[in-house]
């Protein structure tokens, strides 16, 4: 297992690239399962996440292969119902495996992802997507049931006690496309992935209309066809770019960053007093380098085009060293502050309120040994030892790993002192595992 050594007071300067993004490549490679021809996947990132559905998708029977370092190819001839749990564990968003294997087979079995209960990550709105397109749905055994057979168009109702659903929109799209009849989704998911989908599904041979709003409407055909599509760049990757050029004062233009995906972020930047600009189409650029003053904001995380809820780790960190009292409210995943206790080890001032996290801005955070808790909570931590001073220890790493390729790399070129090394070097005392 890696740990991060991170040296932090040093301002972040020069250019970066957006990678492909993680979550429209995972339900892409999912929509691949929807034909048996060859659908080829360009500008895809190097994450675990990726390797871990490239495995599934083997074991039910589809040929995945990556003929370039950013492309796969994925057939899907004969296929397997049945996705087990010793491989579905390793990542919720597999669950985007049910629509397709509906749509193809009519059947699909498949185990509920680790951490995955009707509750805080729900999957009932997926569930209840495919009962209402005719399907019959049980859970048995840790694993769901779906019986595809009576598959049928439908009017459907998407929205949920947090919003709209990005995952259980394109889960349900899926089997849609090849469902007889008319189906119409509302309170659709609108996330640029959610298009981005869309987009490939039509490339395929997929009727599709409202792309991009919360109605859509499927003309279910009788089969897709092989396409090439490539990925959108990463909206939260190239956020979290933008926010460590923030918060450690520097200079950082991202490419491949599109400013009609990041709306909300780059509002909430300017409120904050954060200069940014945007130099060409598809870029952008942060100038916490110039003379401004940074100001306390409040942040309510909502489904696109909202605050996206995958950013609000990363804000927290940087309203930790802006001054006066910020306010951060979850309304997509409301415990989702695992972050805030290992912040706190770094000095941070914030409270847990409800839904809630109470920032009152210090001047600067402090060095300190942290445990990474998941993903954004990951990227959280080394934004905020990129700002600390004195050096950080970041541990369990393979989180950051799962949506960000090669962080430690990028960031060293932009002048991070971060490095990768085995936990072993880590000092014992320092050490939490």
């Amino acid at each position: 297992m890696d740990v991060f050594r991170v040296t932090g007071s040093r301002p972040l300067r020069g250019s970066i690239q957006t990678c492909g993004a993680k979550n429209a490549a995972l339900p892409l490679f999912a929509a691949a399962l929807l034909t048996d021809e060859t659908v080829t996947i360009e500008n895809v990132p190097e994450l675990s996440d990726i390797r871990f559905m490239a495995d599934i998708m083997r074991h039910l029977g589809a040929t995945v292969e990556r003929t370039e370092p950013t492309t796969w190819a994925i057939t899907a001839g004969r296929l397997t119902p049945h996705a087990p749990y010793d491989l579905v564990r390793k990542m919720r968003a597999s669950v985007c495996l049910m629509g397709p294997l509906i749509a193809r087979l009519r059947s699909a079995v498949v185990s509920l992802p680790g951490g995955c209960v009707i509750g805080p990550r729900p999957i009932d709105l997926h569930l209840k997507g495919f009962a209402g397109l005719g399907c019959g749905v049980s859970i048995e055994g840790g694993y769901v049931h779906i019986d595809g057979r009576h598959l049928r168009g439908a009017d459907l109702f998407l929205g949920g006690r947090h919003g709209s659903t990005a995952l259980g929109t394109v889960n349900v799209l899926m089997a849609a496309v090849l469902a007889p009849g008319t189906t119409r989704i509302e309170s659709a998911a609108c996330e640029p992935e959610v298009v981005d989908v869309c987009r490939m599904l039509v490339a395929m041979g997929a009727k599709i209309e409202g792309i991009g709003s919360h109605a859509l409407v499927v003309e279910g055909v009788e089969r897709l066809h092989g396409a090439t599509h490539r990925v959108i760049p990463d909206r939260i990757e190239a956020g979290t770019y933008l926010l460590a050029g923030a918060i450690t004062g520097g200079d950082v233009t991202v490419e491949g960053a599109r400013a009609s995906d990041l709306a909300a972020l780059l509002d909430k930047l300017r409120e904050c007093g954060v200069p940014i600009e945007a130099p060409r189409p598809d870029c952008l650029r942060v100038r916490a380098d110039l003379p401004h003053t940074r100001r306390a904001i409040d942040v309510i995380t909502m489904p696109h085009p909202g605050f996206a809820t995958d950013l609000q780790a990363q804000m927290c960190a940087l309203m930790s060293v802006t001054p006066g009292l910020s306010i951060l409210t979850e309304k997509v995943f409301p415990n989702r502050f695992m972050h805030v206790p290992e912040l706190q080890r770094m000095g941070a001032d914030i409270a847990i309120e409800g839904p809630s996290a109470i920032v009152k801005g210090l001047p600067r955070l402090s060095g300190a040994p942290v445990m990474a808790s998941d993903l954004r909570a990951s990227a959280a931590l080394v934004l905020a030892a990129l700002a600390a001073h004195g050096e950080s220890w970041i541990q369990r790493v393979y989180h950051i790993d799962r949506g960000y390729e090669r962080i430690d790399l990028r960031l060293q070129k932009l002048g991070a002192s971060i490095e990768r090394l085995p936990a072993e070097a880590m000092p014992r005392h320092l050490s939490a595992e």
